[in-house]
């Protein structure tokens, strides 16, 4: 028998100002979109895309989520501090927002749920001309001065670094 090393997957994350922060340990479960009315009013989004975390083991590294009764079934986590969504915990466990996750392009969802919620325009976004941000040459001025007060995506030891007033 040889010395394979099991590897376990581990994600990191947070919300957008820092003061809540999270380890999974372990395999993620299913990555859905849903497009129920109630997920979009929790994110302010068309759709909120989550990740089960029910077979991994989640750790608050940093803070905790703040949590709202949504339903007879569940509640929704939050930052108290900057308001970004974080969890859908439900009888079924617990499912993380997916772009709270430090690496969110790994995490592709699966299915969607709640269509019958899903707004008309939806899936014809792909279709709309994109541009990069700096090509907007009317915020070119408030761009090159924007100083962002967003957490990185990587664990910091303390949070917020000392700012410049």
């Amino acid at each position: 028998m040889g010395g394979e090393e099991v590897t376990i997957p581990f994600y990191t994350g947070g919300c957008q100002c820092g003061a809540v922060r999270f380890h999974v340990e372990g395999a993620l479960g299913d990555a859905s979109v849903c497009h129920c009315r109630m997920c979009q009013k929790a994110s302010g989004n068309f759709y909120l895309p989550l990740v089960s975390v029910s077979g991994a083991k989640l750790t608050w590294t940093r803070g905790a989520p703040k949590r709202f009764r949504s339903s007879n079934h569940g509640y929704r986590g939050f930052c108290a501090e900057c308001g970004t969504p974080l969890t859908y915990e439900a009888p079924d466990g617990v499912a993380l927002t997916i772009a709270a996750f430090d690496d969110p392009a790994e995490i592709a969802p699966r299915i969607q749920w709640g269509i019958e919620a899903k707004l008309p325009y939806v899936d014809t976004i792909r279709d709309l001309p994109g541009e990069d941000t700096m090509a907007d040459q009317g915020a070119a001025a408030f761009l090159a001065d924007l100083v962002s007060y967003q957490h990185p995506d990587h664990d910091t030891d303390e949070w917020p670094p000392e700012r410049a007033s």
